[in-house]
């Protein structure tokens, strides 16, 4: 029989002793924050130019893991792929999306009370403080009734609109009783505020265009040039990083379209040129680029301009009585 050398046998001790910690290594438990933190999150960032609204959802994934969705100022939902910390703390990491770095989000905070506090790093690696509150449910009890129709658009000029950055060049015009943006800089937003409603708007864009229509001035409803892609929820008739709609219902860049909008608190129904795309699906959070993240408060209608040309011939809304 042949015996292995002591060398061999000094050996092998040294690798069973290794896989040993690494098999104690793995299953030593992961630690997670409390599930007290499960839910959906409304932040307010205090920015170097001002605050500005995020979001978070935190949820269950088997026994003890955390994971989530992530929104920033600007761009749509990213996934957590898990919330580390023990307790009531905890921190997470998302890649760079729109933000002009190439490190990671680092996200930090803590729960006291219903209150979340903490902290975000910005693009020059400053340290930003942010306050959250829970999102609100928004469930109604009873069925809308719907008040009269009202004509945002007068089809003469500006009445009842406002730009959203006062130092940004206004771009908005109206020409031959359109409502255009043929120079892409600002936002437009009625100075109204509406909680329930139906909207109604008549519009076009150009070729590669891109634009939207921000639900009570926090849910983006995108719009571009999207026409024969599959859909998606960045894309045409999606909730932008949030719903998907079912088909892609647009037409081609230069002609008319038709968007009808029906929100009653979080649930969003969506008619795309007659096809409905969203069917009294729940928005769970704000998209990026948000007015603000007090979700449940009435809010404009707000048009966005900063991104390319689009021109509306019709702007109309029913709010609920």
């Amino acid at each position: 029989m042949h015996r292995p050398s002591g060398f061999a046998l000094v050996l092998w001790s040294l690798v069973f002793c290794a896989g040993g910690l690494v098999v104690n290594a793995a299953e030593e438990p992961l630690k997670s924050p409390s599930r007290e933190l499960l839910g959906r999150w409304d932040l307010t960032v205090q920015g170097p130019q001002g605050a500005y609204p995020s979001w978070i959802e935190v949820k269950l994934s088997g026994r003890n893991t955390l994971v989530g969705s992530y929104v920033g100022q600007f761009g749509s939902a990213r996934p957590v792929a898990r919330f580390e910390g023990e307790g009531l703390s905890f921190r997470f990491l998302v890649p760079p999306q729109w933000e002009n770095r190439t490190t990671d989000v680092v996200v930090e905070g803590k729960l006291s009370g219903d209150t979340l506090s903490g902290t975000v790093t910005g693009d020059k690696g400053e340290v930003m403080a942010w306050t959250g509150r829970r999102a609100p449910d928004l469930k109604r009890t009873a069925p809308p009734k719907w008040g009269q129709p009202i004509e945002l658009f007068n089809g003469r000029d500006l009445t009842g609109w406002s730009v959203q950055y006062n130092q940004v060049k206004n771009g908005w015009k109206v020409v031959n009783g359109l409502l255009t943006n043929a120079e892409p800089g600002n936002n437009l937003l009625t100075d109204r505020k509406f909680q329930d409603f139906q909207l109604k708007v008549e519009f076009r864009y150009p070729a590669k265009s891109n634009s939207g229509i921000y639900l009570r001035g926090r849910y983006e409803l995108q719009i571009e040039d999207n026409h024969g892609l599959e859909a998606e929820s960045h894309r045409i008739g999606g909730v932008y990083g949030h719903l998907t709609p079912s088909v892609n219902a647009a037409k081609p860049a230069g002609e008319w379209q038709t968007y009808e909008a029906t929100l009653v608190g979080r649930v969003l129904t969506v008619v795309l040129n007659g096809e409905r795309v969203i069917d009294r699906q729940v928005i769970p959070g704000i998209t990026g680029g948000a007015l603000d993240s007090d979700e449940g408060a009435p809010g404009p209608i707000l048009l966005q301009g900063d991104h390319g040309p689009v021109e509306f011939r019709k702007v109309t809304l029913i709010p609920a009585e």
